[in-house]
């Protein structure tokens, strides 16, 4: 399975602390693979890198996630529902993984 299919598959399945966590392992990893492969072959600077961040500093990366919570009203207006904050909060921090 491709690290981006892993990482999908981690997100879909939060809905408590332990599988929060394994989201945020996924996310770190898919990172670190994104870094290390960008530095044998550097994607094009004005699209996103080979795993898809389009974020690449803390601060771009935290920027992204809250415009996307500000603009999806936290993912409301989409159908995500309010029961599962753990799964809310690991949509936040893939947002900030591909939201410009």
């Amino acid at each position: 399975m491709s690290q981006a299919n892993t990482l999908y598959v981690a997100l879909e399945a939060v809905n408590d602390p332990k599988s929060f966590l394994m989201f945020v392992r996924e996310l770190t990893a898919d990172r670190e693979d994104e870094v290390k492969k960008e530095r044998v072959q550097p994607s094009s600077p004005y699209g996103p890198g080979v795993n898809g961040w389009e974020n690449g500093t803390i601060e771009a990366f935290l920027e992204a996630a809250v415009a996307w919570a500000d603009d999806t009203d936290f993912c409301e207006c989409n159908g995500l529902s309010a029961d599962n904050l753990w799964y809310k909060f690991a949509r936040f921090l893939h947002a900030g993984k591909t939201y410009e």
